[in-house]
């Protein structure tokens, strides 16, 4: 398994992450198990979970009981923000507000430190100054180690960075956002920024919902079970005509050079140099193993040119 640098920080990541987000709901904790143990066996060192996810906090609290003493030989990151009560007190990024999630996902996930620790969208309503100094404190009390945003605006992640230089605390050292090879608006603005601020990008939903596995044909029945199956909004926005275009010639570029759909997009996305590490979730050993494998193409320049014209 290759490592890179998470953005211009001096954390190691593996370039395939492994996506917590189906534990603690979509799997048992057996099965959990069966997941992590494979990653580790792989060669994956990021594991990267939400207090939110598991119906709020059960992907914390199955990822820390299998862990146990291996915990040590990972990159742990997690996330805060999102509502973890229904009457939308317990979220944001305020001082009073992380002081107490931070808490709970270390209590949670068995821990006395966060490798990476995420604001996982913007808060209007806290300045991010405020968000920055908390996160800083934490720092120092060594309970979090580097600090990172996901799903924030380009021009928020710029606002974010100068107001770290202006308080003189240590900024984002990386995004978490989509982008695949059939989602790329993150290229117009949001990459240029991250490189700029020398953040590190991991991007979710690298297989954009399942629609790059070739599990799917355009009008054939969606699969009992699949994600889209049971999105069928988000279907919607992923299976227009020009993406079932785009699929369908990138299966053909895949399939000529004995290659499959899921190995071009992980490795189409390994090829990127703000990407830090691709991170895909799994529900099976197997997965896991298969994620580890697609991201091993090295794509010579004149594919990368090949495949920008199929999905420009």
């Amino acid at each position: 398994m290759l490592t890179r640098n998470l953005g211009r920080s001096g954390l190691r990541v593996s370039l395939v992450g492994l996506g917590c987000n189906n534990f603690g709901g979509r799997i048992d904790l057996d099965a959990t198990r069966k997941v992590v143990d494979a990653a580790i066996e792989h060669g994956i060192t990021l594991f990267d979970t939400a207090d939110i996810y598991g119906e709020r906090g059960g992907s914390e609290t199955a990822l820390g009981e299998v862990l146990g003493a291996r915990r040590k030989q990972i990159v742990l990151a997690s996330k805060f923000g999102m509502n973890m009560d229904d009457e939308g007190i317990k979220k944001g990024g305020s001082r009073a507000y992380i002081m107490n999630a931070v808490e709970d996902s270390l209590r949670r996930l068995r821990t006395d430190w966060l490798d990476l620790y995420q604001i996982h969208r913007f808060d209007p309503l806290t300045p991010i100054d405020e968000t920055l100094r908390a996160l800083e404190d934490l720092t120092r009390q060594g309970k979090v180690r580097y600090i990172g945003c996901s799903n924030f605006a380009p021009w928020q992640m710029a606002d974010a960075a100068w107001a770290a230089r202006d308080i003189n605390v240590a900024g984002f050292a990386s995004c978490q956002d989509e982008y695949s090879l059939l989602v790329r608006g993150a290229e117009r603005e949001l990459i240029p920024a991250a490189r700029h601020y020398g953040m590190g990008l991991l991007p979710y939903f690298p297989l954009a919902n399942g629609a790059l596995t070739g599990k799917y044909k355009r009008n054939a029945p969606m699969p009992e079970g699949a994600r889209l199956t049971k999105l069928p909004q988000r279907a919607g926005e992923i299976f227009s005509d020009a993406n079932w275009t785009r699929i369908e010639k990138l299966t053909a570029f895949a399939e000529a050079r004995g290659k499959t759909l899921v190995e071009l997009a992980f490795s189409w996305l390994a090829a990127q140099p703000v990407v830090s590490s691709v991170i895909a979730g799994a529900t099976r050993p197997e997965q896991v193993a298969a994620n580890v494998k697609a991201a091993e193409w090295a794509l010579s320049a004149e594919e990368l040119a090949e495949i920008d014209k199929i999905t420009a």
